[in-house]
């Protein structure tokens, strides 16, 4: 199999899981920093899972620039989700 191949083959399978896992429960959680509330420790292990994920596909991305814009944004989504839940617990 050629790599440009099993990159879309992986990427595919990441993309499958950003779609049935990951996009609902991180808008969701989006909303739930941007309402004031804090995240709980499953909330928490959920992101570090989505970092995890991010790491895997990272070398990928590189390698498939197609990919970049949807890398940005999942990116852009999860620091305002970080940032936002460190400013609600700040000021608690």
């Amino acid at each position: 199999m050629k790599d440009s191949a099993k990159d879309e083959g992986v990427i595919q399978a990441l993309l499958e899981r950003l779609n049935e896992q990951r996009l609902s429960r991180l808008l969701a959680l989006k909303q739930q920093v941007d309402a004031g509330e804090k995240l709980d420790d499953q909330d928490l292990s959920f992101l570090q899972q989505v970092y995890q994920d991010w790491e895997q596909a990272k070398p990928y991305i590189d390698r498939q620039p197609k990919y970049q814009d949807l890398a940005v944004r999942m990116v852009h989504l999860y620091s305002e989700i970080t940032a936002k839940a460190l400013d609600n617990e700040k000021g608690s």
